[in-house]
């Protein structure tokens, strides 16, 4: 969802990522934000789809359902398997970014395709329960079920996502430990945004920057929560970093945009983790902005980010993730 005008903001000198930004707002108005879910979601879809490369050589990707209970539902998931499959036995739960509103199979299928291609390892991605129409904790209960049946099945399991995929990715790791349930094996989380403190750092710095907004963060939350605000929760399947500790969790990959409100979430989370023993390595991309995965095919910098989160799920899948 684009913004509404705003103060001036922090911008990149990199011709390819300006040219990234303008086109992605031609597809929206410029007050998208005031219109409906239901609108929103039909430009995104649209927007997705025609950043979309084409499909990798190479390539099955095959649709089914999870049959999930309480309450009884399906959960619209598809599996992508390269020819020369690597790691066999390993695959990657990929969560959808879109600020919980946004997004399902297609808008992520480019990311999900690509990455199946470059590493070889088989990639899940699931159509999560969408908000405002679905309330907090759905998205990840999805999220949770999903991963039980790939447990179930004997695969080790990492999980990932971008933005607001990346959340319910840490969030699960969060509550399998609370509940001393079966871990992933990983953690894969691009610019997640993860319940950092909106008065200070990146939040601030970049409160109006391109592609996302500080306020744009709050409404998702609000969207979320049936319009909880942030600051009265301490729940950390809502906010990750507001957990007590970090103990016991598994390795994480995490990528921020430098122009993004939610770097520091990720650079925090690292911290966080490293702190408790947890190996963890941050890697900060500069002049990129939020949602860059779609710009791979159009800039050498969001490229490059892609070949490097390929690299640390094969090192995950690997157990040979190096922290830093």
């Amino acid at each position: 969802m684009t913004k509404a005008p705003c103060a001036p903001h922090p911008m990149p000198a990199d011709p390819e990522v300006l040219a990234y930004i303008s086109r992605t707002n031609a597809f929206y108005p410029a007050d998208a934000y005031t219109f409906s879910a239901e609108e929103n979601r039909a430009w995104y879809n649209r927007y997705a789809a025609e950043m979309r490369g084409p499909m990798p050589a190479n390539l099955t990707a095959t649709d089914f359902s999870i049959e999930a209970l309480g309450p009884q539902r399906p959960i619209p998931a598809r599996r992508y398997r390269h020819a020369q499959q690597s790691h066999s036995g390993t695959v990657l739960l990929y969560l959808h970014g879109g600020g919980f509103l946004l997004g399902g199979l297609e808008s992520h299928a480019d990311a999900c395709s690509g990455l199946c291609a470059a590493t070889g390892i088989d990639v899940l991605a699931i159509a999560y329960r969408l908000a405002p129409e679905h309330q907090h904790p759905a998205q990840l209960d999805d999220v949770q079920a999903a991963f039980a049946h790939l447990h179930a099945q004997g695969l080790r399991v990492i999980v990932g996502g971008d933005s607001a995929g990346g959340n319910l990715a840490a969030a699960l790791c969060l509550r399998q430990r609370a509940q001393d349930g079966a871990m992933p094996a990983g953690q894969l989380l691009i610019y997640p945004g993860l319940g950092g403190d909106t008065s200070r750092g990146s939040y601030v710095s970049n409160a109006y920057a391109p592609m996302l907004t500080t306020a744009e963060s709050a409404m998702y939350f609000g969207l979320r929560t049936g319009g909880m605000d942030r600051d009265s929760t301490l729940d950390p399947e809502l906010m990750p970093l507001m957990a007590g500790d970090f103990l016991g969790l598994p390795p994480a990959f995490v990528v921020t945009a430098d122009i993004d409100p939610l770097r520091d979430d990720g650079r925090i989370y690292v911290e966080r983790l490293q702190g408790d023993g947890v190996t963890a390595r941050y890697r900060n991309e500069a002049e990129l902005v939020h949602g860059y995965l779609r710009a791979r095919h159009m800039s050498r910098r969001a490229a490059a980010s892609f070949t490097a989160i390929g690299e640390a799920l094969v090192q995950l899948a690997d157990g040979r993730l190096a922290a830093g």
